[in-house]
């Protein structure tokens, strides 16, 4: 049984066949699936989308893309959310310089933020980082998560990696693993400690090889598994075994 820590089942791209996607995951052995929030209709759809399924969770929070639109009443709709027992986590919240849709400073500004509103609401971190490394490990450093966190679809070095485990994150692994040009991504999954690593689709985005060109979904996550299994030598159904285990300790789910 597999936990796919990260999917937007909420995503338009699921608007005709969402529950079909659902019941496929769920025969793929997939016993957890974790919604992320993004936006504010996002996040009330995660939340909504949680409140049908009893495998299914929730988080909320604000992706860099969108910070330059948030307001006071966007942090009072976040913490009203984040009160609901099927939201597990604060995010995806980070930084973004690989496209700028949001200034950097604001970017900066409002991940700060919500760092100090998910130790408020005593929720672990989802992480969004691309291009951003240095500003980052910065911020995170001087406003550390209580609750801990994870880089989700994690793409930087092993020394990068090093120092967030250091700091008590977690990593996870995506699609990209599978693909070719993944040789950073390579070392860091045959390094991170078995304690430390959860997977996840990024769904709709991110496919895993041999599907890579389709829609991604959760049951695709498997291949990430797959190939954690082949890196480190383990087989399938304990890495399996490792990363639901460790999901659910960073996000406090039932055992």
């Amino acid at each position: 049984m597999i936990c796919d820590t990260h999917a937007h089942l909420d995503d338009k791209q699921f608007a005709m066949d969402r529950e079909t996607v659902i019941q496929r995951a769920r025969t793929a052995g997939i016993s957890t699936i974790i919604n992320i929030g993004h936006t504010e209709a996002s996040c009330k759809d995660a939340v909504n989308l949680a409140s049908r399924y009893s495998f299914i969770y929730a988080t909320v929070g604000i992706h860099p893309h969108d910070a330059k639109d948030c307001t006071e009443k966007t942090w009072e709709l976040l913490l009203k959310l984040s009160q609901n027992p099927k939201v597990v986590a604060w995010g995806e919240i980070g930084l973004d310089y690989f496209r700028d849709l949001s200034p950097r400073d604001i970017q900066r500004r409002v991940f700060i933020r919500q760092l100090e509103l998910a130790n408020e609401a005593r929720l672990p971190v989802v992480i969004h980082n691309r291009d951003a490394h240095g500003d980052i490990l910065e911020v995170i450093k001087k406003h550390l998560p209580e609750a801990g966190g994870v880089f989700h679809s994690y793409s930087g070095s092993w020394e990068m990696a090093k120092e967030l485990l250091r700091l008590g994150f977690y990593l996870s692994f995506s699609g990209p693993l599978t693909y070719k040009n993944a040789r950073h991504t390579l070392e860091v999954a045959a390094n991170v400690p078995e304690d430390r690593f959860v997977v996840e689709t990024d769904c709709p985005y991110l496919t895993p090889e041999p599907n890579r060109g389709k829609r991604n979904e959760p049951s695709y996550v498997r291949e990430v598994v797959a190939k954690i299994a082949e890196i480190k030598g383990l087989p399938l159904e304990k890495v399996a075994q490792l990363s639901s285990e460790n999901a659910k300790r960073l996000f406090g789910l039932a055992k």
